[in-house]
């Protein structure tokens, strides 16, 4: 069966976020005040081929671990659907 999955890797709260800190003093100075602590991450969606659900997440879980996220700096979350 084929699934796809919605990944979203984000950088962990504790860390600072450059991208982020630029993009919210650019808001602020084209008058966005009320826009504040932007934090900018990465959308991965794929396709997985599986036998099931369960297996379709654990091969998503690796990829994310291996490739997708950096462990030590993100973090991710994700969902899986039956195509």
């Amino acid at each position: 069966m084929k699934f796809i999955a919605e990944i979203n890797v984000m950088p962990l709260k504790n860390l600072l976020d450059p991208q982020g800190k630029a993009v919210t003093k650019s808001m602020t100075n084209i008058g966005f005040h009320e826009i504040s602590n932007v934090r900018i991450g990465k959308h991965i969606t794929l396709e997985i081929e599986a036998e099931s659900k369960e297996q379709a997440m654990e091969k998503v879980n690796e990829a994310c671990n291996k490739i997708l996220a950096n462990p030590i700096m993100e973090g991710y979350e994700y969902t899986v659907r039956q195509a």
